[in-house]
Parts: structure tokens; sequence; C-alpha cells
């Protein structure tokens, strides 16, 4: 039988009520053959322009998953919860999961923000989160696999690329108020100082902030050739229909962006964007079998043939996958035994062949820089040949002979 999104979602709410006690006993399948994992991401406030996205994508892959007979045969079951993209509501709802619900496993987040919210509760309780969105890097914990670029993921190509390629030496980087923005920051200062290029600002305006107009002003007096963006949610939305609106092309002063992706232009209107460009491991565009097979399929559980793929989105979907393998070659799904048993997992991706590095839990990606058209999508104009190790330290000099970040910890003294 074929289903979607909507009554996906309606079945597992009937089984969370059918379910009042905890289900899953450490160490073994649940009484009625299921695995209780944790979905938590925004399906309201300034974020769920993206996150509910996600949540999609993640329900997707478990739909998928259990249709091809589950984990060892246990069916999947997502408790859904809603973060409202508060950080404070993100602790509460993960501490709801791991304490109450007594899940093993928890998928989630979208900003560094409810990232740092819950991941004392994770860390304390002993309890594995994965984390699928591109961030800043500058962690290292045993209790997080992240599956979205680091900084020399997304960073590394893209600096050099934007000073050697484009002959935009000036930057003018723009973001929202809060971790990841400023970090990424602080990463591309390194870099455009090391590739012979300068930064004429770095400025901020609170996330969800809707009113450009003295920004992009700012922007077109700062003598700038290239704008980076680390606009984060629905404020990218507002920022480049400003950045049109004030006359801005990006033929001339093109924004660079590392957070916007299909979904932001969709929100906003392809014809704001086109010309501008993006750095990820993912996008739309990609043109393979598996990838464009991955796009009808998400349409289909969706139930909107329009609906665009991105890469927090296609990173939510195959960390599902590679917890799977990870529980099935464990044998159980305890925090514990799927930390280790994660460690090499590999998974043919939309994006192509992923790996998570054993030493820090982060994933090898494939860079890709895209520029924007008139129809909303992407064309990718550089592309790395072959996956790249994540080193969430690179901006401190971590390198593959120098890790900060391994098994055993992070070796602070390096910092």
């Amino acid at each position: 039988m074929k289903s979607n999104r909507r009554s996906f979602l309606k079945t597992s709410a009937a089984f969370g009520a059918a379910l009042a006690a905890p289900s899953l006993i450490p160490g073994r399948a649940a009484a009625a053959g299921e695995i209780e994992v944790g979905v938590l991401f925004s399906q309201t406030g300034g974020l769920s322009i993206i996150e509910k996205s996600l949540a999609d994508a993640t329900l997707m892959a478990i739909e998928e998953i259990n249709a091809a007979g589950g984990v060892n045969g246990m069916m999947i079951k997502p408790i859904v919860e809603d973060g409202a993209s508060d950080p404070k509501t993100y602790n509460e709802k993960a501490s709801k999961l791991v304490i109450r619900d007594r899940v093993p496993t928890v998928f989630g987040s979208y900003t560094s923000a409810s990232r740092k919210a819950v991941l004392p509760v994770f860390e304390k309780r002993n309890n594995m989160y994965f984390y699928p969105t591109y961030y800043e890097g500058f962690e290292c914990s045993k209790n997080v696999v992240y599956t979205g670029a680091v900084p020399n993921q997304q960073l590394s190509n893209f600096v050099p690329w934007i000073i050697n390629t484009l002959g935009k030496k000036k930057f003018f980087i723009v973001g929202s108020n809060y971790i990841y923005p400023r970090e990424m920051a602080k990463v591309s200062k390194i870099l455009i100082e090391q590739h012979g290029g300068e930064y004429v600002a770095d400025e901020y305006l609170e996330l969800g902030h809707s009113e450009w107009g003295a920004m992009v002003s700012k922007i077109k007096d700062s003598g700038c050739d290239v704008v980076l963006s680390n606009v984060v949610g629905d404020s990218v939305v507002a920022f480049y229909r400003e950045f049109k609106n004030q006359g801005l092309t990006h033929d001339v002063l093109p924004i660079c962006a590392t957070v916007t992706s299909e979904i932001e232009i969709a929100a906003m209107g392809a014809e704001f964007a086109a010309g501008s460009y993006t750095s990820f491991p993912y996008f739309q565009a990609i043109d393979t079998p598996e990838n464009k097979s991955f796009i009808e399929r998400y349409r289909s559980f969706v139930g909107d043939p329009k609906a665009v793929t991105h890469h927090a989105l296609e990173s939510s979907y195959f960390q599902v996958f590679l917890w799977k393998q990870a529980v099935e070659k464990a044998g159980e799904a305890t925090p514990d035994a799927i930390r280790e048993a994660i460690k090499g997992q590999t998974f043919d991706a939309p994006n192509g062949k992923v790996t998570v590095d054993p030493e820090n839990l982060h994933t090898y990606l494939t860079p890709r820089i895209a520029q924007w058209g008139a129809d909303g999508q992407g064309t990718i104009i550089e592309a790395y040949d072959e996956p790249v190790q994540p080193m969430p330290y690179v901006a401190y000099g971590e390198a593959p002979e120098n890790l900060f970040c391994t098994a055993g910890g992070l070796d602070s003294s390096k910092l």
C-alpha cells in the first residue's frame, strides 16, 4: 500500500498514543518488534521553512526502511516532537525523548543554537543524536553523529574559488547573530587572508530579522565586490529580496552563500537569487539516476510534485540509513552499540558515497559549488572528484596528519 507523509504521521501518532510506557528496553527489541526513535525538528516558528522538510526526509527514510523489512526484522517507530524554532523548547523536547520515552537515538536540529541546547542532554544521559546540518565545526562529541558539511567541505573550496575564479577580493561578510554565522565568518577570514583577499565588514542581524534595508545600504556603500552570506532561515528571503529591491545585481556584486538552498529560493522567488552562488555537498541538480529517483520519491511522500530537495534534507534522509546499518552491525540498539558500529559506515546517498569518520563521527562529503538560475535550480560549476575528510577544527590548524578530534576525545592542547 502506498503511503505519504500525512498517513505516516497519523500512524506514528497512533503508535505513540497506544504505548504509554517506554517500549525500548536497552539491548533488546520492544515487545511489539519495534525500535522507537526521536524525530526532533521545528514544525512551527521561523525555522519551520526549512525544518519541516528535514522531518519529512527523516520520516521518508524510516518508511522506506520499514517497507523493506525494517532493522533486523524490527519496525522503526518515530516519536515526532516540535522544537518550535526555540532552543529552550528543543532542550525540553530532547529531555522528554531521552528520559521519558527512552529512545536510544534522536534525529534532529537545524541550527547550531538548537544543537548546543540539546547537547548536554545527550552527553549527560549517554544517548545518541544524529545532526544533519552543515555547521561551523569546533565541536567534538562522542554522542553526536554529524552528517552535514563542516567548513573544510564548504568554505575551503569556496573562498579560493571566489577569489581566483570570480576575481572578487573585497568581502562583505553578513550573517544571522548566533554561533554558526560567527564561526563561519572566523573560518572565512582566515581563508580570505590566506588567498590574498580582504574583508571590509563583518555584520549581523538577529535570527528571523526581516528588515534588511539599512544592512543592504551598508553593503552598497562598503566598497566590497562580493557578499559572503551566512544568513539563516526566513531572513534569507528578506535579505535577497531587499538586495534586488535596492538595485544590486549578482553579476556585478554576487552573493556567495553557505546557507541559501533550493528551499529558501523557492520561498523568495527564483528571480531574487538568479546569478548568485552557494557551496554545498548536495544540490537537487546532481544529475544521476539515484538522485532523480530520490527527488521523485520525496515529492511523492510529501504529496507535492514541485517540492525541492536540498543539502540538510538529503543528510536527514541518508543518516537514517547509516543508523540502520549500525544497529544491524551491532545486533542491538543501545547508544553505546550504535556509537561503535556507526564508525566507518558507508552509504550510497543521493549526493554520492558518504562515510562516517571513525575518529570524529563526522562524515566524508563531496564539496560542490552551484550558481542559481532563473528556474530556482543550481547549475553545478565546480565539484571535487571524491569525498573530503571532515576536519571540524580546520580553522585552528587541524589537518589529516594532525587531528584534534579523535575517538579518544578532543586534544584541547592543540587549540
